[in-house]
């Protein structure tokens, strides 16, 4: 996903690529037995919170792998556990460096 994130001035212009891991724990007993939507995570809503949170530019990676974190425990409280991985593709900094990942587990 394309967004905006990084401190150097350049980055909030010309933005880069990101990847955003999202992994919920949380008891299932529910939609396993009744295959019903509404007795579990709806991945549709996941990836609407992602794409709102990357929207909104941050300097640091792990201030937005907090705010999906905090969104995502706000709209489904039932996870035990929420994990939260973003990685930022081809960094500007001094070096090869195919990418820089954060991971925020709440």
């Amino acid at each position: 996903m394309y967004a905006y994130h990084g401190c150097l001035a350049e980055e909030a212009k010309i933005g880069g690529e990101y990847i955003v891991d999202v992994e919920l724990e949380a008891d299932l007993t529910a939609s396993v037995s009744s295959d019903d939507l509404s007795v579990t995570v709806d991945y549709v809503a996941v990836n609407r919170i992602v794409k709102e949170e990357m929207a909104i530019r941050s300097k640091l990676i792990e201030h937005v792998a907090g705010r999906v974190m905090n969104k995502l425990r706000t709209e489904f409280p039932a996870p035990k556990r929420i994990t939260v991985k973003v990685s930022k593709l081809a960094p500007p900094i001094n070096g090869n460096v195919d990418h820089v990942s954060v991971t925020v587990v709440g």
